[in-house]
Formats: C-alpha cells, sequence, structure tokens
C-alpha cells in the first residue's frame, strides 16, 4: 500500500512513520567487503536472468492442471503463462519459443530439475541465447523468485477452477494486473511493465490529494483485487 500511494496518486509517507508500525528486525550480519551481495548482484544482471517454473492446480473433477510461468528476475515482469494437463518436453520447448522474441537479450534462464526440463528442453533453450542453469536438488531458494511468484498465484486468485478454459480467463487478468498494476517495493517501487500511457503522479503535500484529479478505481477478478489512479479528465474544478 505504501508503494500505491506514491506511485499513483502521490503521497509519500516517511520511512519514520511506516517503521513505528513495522516489527523489529535484528540486524543483519556485516557482510565481507569483498563479496558482492545479492541484491547488487540482481541491480546489475537481473534484466538478463529468466526464471520458470510449473504449479499445480485442481479442478472440481480432480483433474491436475500445470500453470507455467517464465519471468524477468530483474524487473519481476511476467513474460508468458500458459496451461496444459499434460506438460511434456516439447510443449515447453513451444512455450519458450513463444516467451522469446530473436531479439530478447537474456543470457541466463534458470529451472529446476523437474522431468519437464530434459537435456532436449535445455539444447533448445541453448539455440535461442541463453544457457540454461538447473538448480541444485531439493534446494526451492535457488529459485526463490519464481516460487515467490508461485506463492501469490496460489493465494490471490487460484481457486478451484472447472477446466482449463475456465482457469485461464482469471490467469490472463491476473498476469495483466500483476505486470501493469500494482508497484512492487522491491523495484524503487515501480511497475514491472509501466504502460505508455502512464503520467505518473505529483507529489501531494504530506497526506494531502493532488488537486489536478480524482482518485478512481478499477476491479479486477471480480473485485478480488483493486487498482487506484488518479483521473485527471474528471478534476473537480
Amino acid at each position: 500500500m505504501f508503494s500505491e500511494l506514491l506511485l499513483k496518486i502521490g503521497i509519500r509517507l516517511s520511512p519514520r512513520t511506516v517503521a513505528k508500525y513495522m516489527p523489529s528486525i535484528p540486524p543483519n550480519h556485516r557482510r565481507r567487503l569483498h563479496c558482492q551481495s545479492w541484491k547488487t548482484f540482481l541491480r546489475n544482471h537481473g534484466k538478463a536472468i529468466v526464471a520458470c517454473d510449473f504449479l499445480t492446480a485442481f479442478t472440481l473433477r480432480f483433474q491436475v492442471l500445470y500453470i507455467f510461468v517464465v519471468m524477468e528476475v530483474g524487473s519481476r515482469k511476467i513474460l508468458h503463462t500458459n496451461i496444459t494437463a499434460h506438460p511434456t518436453a516439447d510443449w515447453t520447448i513451444q512455450q519458450f519459443r513463444e516467451a522469446f522474441p530473436w531479439a530478447h537479450g537474456y543470457e541466463w534462464l534458470i529451472h529446476d530439475r523437474a522431468g519437464t526440463f530434459s537435456p532436449a528442453v535445455d539444447r533448445a533453450i541453448q539455440g535461442m541465447g541463453m544457457q540454461a542453469i538447473s538448480t541444485p536438488r531439493r534446494a526451492p531458494l535457488a529459485n526463490a523468485h519464481c516460487e515467490r511468484l508461485n506463492g501469490t498465484i496460489r493465494r490471490e486468485f487460484l481457486d478451484i477452477p472447472l477446466n482449463e478454459e475456465h482457469l485461464r480467463r482469471p490467469l490472463n487478468e491476473w498476469t495483466e494486473h500483476y505486470n501493469r498494476g500494482r508497484p512492487h517495493s522491491s523495484l524503487g517501487p515501480e511497475l514491472p511493465d509501466s504502460p505508455h500511457n502512464f503520467p505518473g503522479v505529483p507529489l501531494a503535500k504530506r497526506h494531502q490529494l493532488p488537486s489536478e484529479g480524482t482518485i478512481v478505481t478499477k476491479q479486477i477478478l471480480g473485485g478480488l483485487h483493486h487498482e487506484y489512479r488518479l483521473d485527471y479528465a474528471h478534476a473537480p474544478t
């Protein structure tokens, strides 16, 4: 909510104000001066790294569906999603073809050691100009960004679908919301995929709303989530 207020409405809250209501966290251990932190590494190379993963969903008739997601680590942008009941190697290779244009600029792709990611998949990834990196066994944190994304999908909209088509519509709508409607604090805050017509807002004075526009809301998934923005076309006179 802090990022939403700053990025879309222009209200800046002092970090001290936020810290008053946050639980205290023990100070981190001092890092060695010659070691580059993971945060610094991601800031320097995150836009050249993509990660992918499967998560499962169960229909009303107990059919298992597999949701495939591909995300850019640096921007947190979801590059591609799809659903299948039979995740074969050929199907996965086709998803990568759809996710990456010819001049994509990515160098590494992280995936786990699931059987779907066969040597044929890694060879196809290499043919697209990337190096496939398999995570260590039983180490989900090695693909932490996708694991976090999977958890967000499960918590925010993954209800019991009737079938594959019933699940596809909310997945597409939620992906659009995730990329272009919800700020990520780790980005500054910023949107993973800022729309070209997103004008930004002037910063308000303390907690006062800007006088240039009115706040409008957009319902996502029938009101399960909301997006807020300033509407200058209907500003009060």
